[in-house]
């Protein structure tokens, strides 16, 4: 049975893509705006990486840009929140206090999404929808959520480095000036020709050793695919009252229970009046919950090697293929949500591909392939084609 046929493949095309990749690009989207290099006293690859790892950072706050282009403007829209940052350019706001106080607010023309979190308290509010939702965190927790993608070039750098092993080239490259600040340039280079990253490159203050800049570059490219970097950045405590949040009047405030994210939860008004029924807010919640690799019993989600060739390999689910008749083009169902038909418009046009390994479609982009089979599986990574292959032969 083709795996066209099965509608859990549009849950899991977009997040396999953002969790291999966590630097996504399709075509390349131009640069941040340059200026002269700075003179700097010479420093190793060693010792910025020493730098990185020592680094104390008390507080910031600062606005970040982000650009990419995944070639799926249609498809991620179905992904929630982190596959919205997978195309286009987009302006975020963050603060930091310390581990236990944080807070992220996406801007667009049309409102502002945030994601606060002051202690086990952590509230996300959307402005355009007039909906917020509150959660206590348990007491083990050490952070608010793991998204699929990262918000700053700090965390965008943390990512690439735990892919540092002996399959990656590290060297340095120009001095910069970012948002202000001279920085040095960290280069990390895939020796491995399966990966289609050709080069990862991070900006580093110069005197704070945090990340200012975070760079990828597809093989064949000059330009970064992918590129988020602070135009603006100050190294201040921010303010306590950056992070408690207030919902404005009339916003529909969804409680959160439990300690995941699919929890059942009641919703009251801004006024206090009770509405076992949710919100808007809370279904959104348990679909972004329901499309990350893991979730459920059918995830069957495994990885086929390491570091920058790592290929993510998981199962759509067995049980909504089975309901599926056989032949005929697939056609979305009425959970699929807005945008389905499109996607599954997107999905029957791919290229048929076929092989030792069994037969199926393929996606291939700059940064990433993603690999529908026929019998059931999607296999996905910042490799090329013919290293999908290979692990779907496992």
């Amino acid at each position: 049975m083709s795996v066209l046929k099965n509608r859990s493949t549009l849950r899991w095309l977009v997040p396999l893509a953002a969790a291999v990749t966590v630097v996504g690009g399709g075509a390349a989207i131009g640069t941040f705006a340059a200026n002269a290099e700075p003179a700097l006293p010479p420093r190793s690859a060693a010792q910025l990486l020493v730098d990185l790892q020592t680094a104390r950072l008390d507080g910031l706050s600062g606005t970040v840009v982000q650009r990419a282009d995944l070639g799926l403007p249609k498809l991620v829209g179905l992904a929630g929140g982190d596959a919205a940052l997978l195309s286009g350019t987009h302006t975020l706001r963050v603060w930091y206090s310390g581990p236990d106080r944080q807070r992220v607010a996406l801007l667009d023309t049309l409102g502002e999404r945030d994601v606060i979190r002051s202690g086990r308290d952590v509230w996300t509010w959307d402005s355009k929808a007039n909906t917020a939702t509150h959660r206590t965190l348990p007491e083990s927790t050490g952070r608010a959520a793991e998204g699929a993608l990262p918000v700053t070039p700090k965390e965008a750098a943390e990512r690439a480095l735990a892919a540092v092993d002996p399959s990656t080239l590290v060297t340095t490259g120009r001095s910069a000036t970012v948002a202000g600040r001279d920085a040095y340039e960290l280069v990390l280079t895939p020796r491995d020709e399966a990966s289609l990253v050709h080069q990862v490159r991070i900006a580093i203050d110069a005197t704070e050793h945090v990340p200012l800049r975070f760079e990828v570059l597809a093989n064949g490219a000059d330009q970064p695919a992918f590129e988020m970097a602070f135009t603006q950045v100050d190294y201040r405590r921010p303010d306590a009252d950056q992070f408690t949040f207030n919902p404005p009047p009339g916003v529909k405030v969804t409680e959160a229970t439990g300690d995941l994210p699919g929890a059942e939860a009641g919703s009251k008004d801004g006024a206090g009046s009770k509405d076992r029924a949710g919100s808007k807010a809370d279904a959104h919640r348990k679909a972004g919950a329901a499309a990350k690799p893991g979730a459920g019993d059918d995830a069957g989600l495994r990885t086929v090697g390491t570091g920058w060739t790592t290929v993510l390999v998981a199962r759509t689910d067995a049980a909504d293929a089975a309901r599926t008749p056989v032949g005929g083009a697939a056609k979305p169902g009425p959970a699929d949500g807005p945008g389905a038909a499109q996607a599954l418009d997107m999905l029957n046009g791919l290229p048929k591909v076929s092989g030792d390994w069994g037969s199926g479609r393929l996606f291939a982009g700059k940064l990433f392939s993603v690999l529908l089979t026929d019998d059931g599986r999607v296999l996905a990574g910042a490799v090329t084609p013919e290293r999908l292959y290979q692990a779907a032969r496992g």
